[in-house]
């Protein structure tokens, strides 16, 4: 089984899918626990005073609430993981992830600064994910958003529009351009499957 992820802040779209590409499973799981930002660096530690709930934090103090969403995220995104295997008719090998720049830094001085303080948040759900997969031995596929579709299309042929929308009619909604995202990055790492 390989399982496609389109990810948001706290919350993903997940896709598993057989051999075949036919959709065996299709889920929202929550990546941090409740009563936690979903965003700690973007809402609570970036600019805007509108985000965020309390005052503003210096480095230490955003950097202790990163690292306690962090622990969060990965114990949330670990019982997802977990609950989706257990569903699932036969072992997952792979798991596909929104590409992140290599070496986008972690240290929370360069993260509150632009470019980085609009995706690190997005970056360190990625990571958690990334890491739950390593742990349970599934390889982790990196993939790019705009162009998976398009790349997933001549893999598949003349079944492309049919594996891609077909879920929609055959399961009924919600099937959304997350759905078709997550299916087609499981499409391009049967292809194509490198690790990161």
């Amino acid at each position: 089984m390989r399982v496609g992820v389109a990810h948001h802040l706290g919350w993903a779209v997940v896709v598993a899918a057989d051999e075949a590409h036919e959709v065996v499973d299709r889920r929202r799981i929550e990546l941090v626990e409740p009563g936690l930002p979903v965003a700690p660096v973007h809402h609570e530690g970036g600019p805007h005073d509108l985000h965020r709930r309390g005052g503003p934090l210096d480095d230490a103090e955003l950097a202790a609430l990163v690292a306690e969403v962090r622990a969060s995220a990965a114990r949330a995104t670990a019982a997802a993981l977990d609950d989706l295997a257990a569903a699932l008719p036969r072992p997952v090998v792979s798991l596909s992830l929104r590409d992140w720049p290599d070496g986008f830094p972690e240290d929370v001085a360069a993260l509150r600064r632009p470019p980085h303080e609009s995706r690190a948040d997005s970056v360190m759900y990625l990571r958690v994910l990334a890491e739950a997969a390593r742990v349970r031995g599934w390889a982790v596929h990196r993939y790019d958003a705009r162009r998976v579709e398009a790349e997933a299309a001549p893999l598949l042929g003349d079944r492309a529009h049919e594996v891609l929308h077909g879920p929609r009619a055959r399961l009924g909604p919600p099937w959304t351009k997350d759905h078709r995202t997550a299916l087609a990055a499981t499409v391009v790492a049967s292809a194509s499957p490198t690790t990161a």
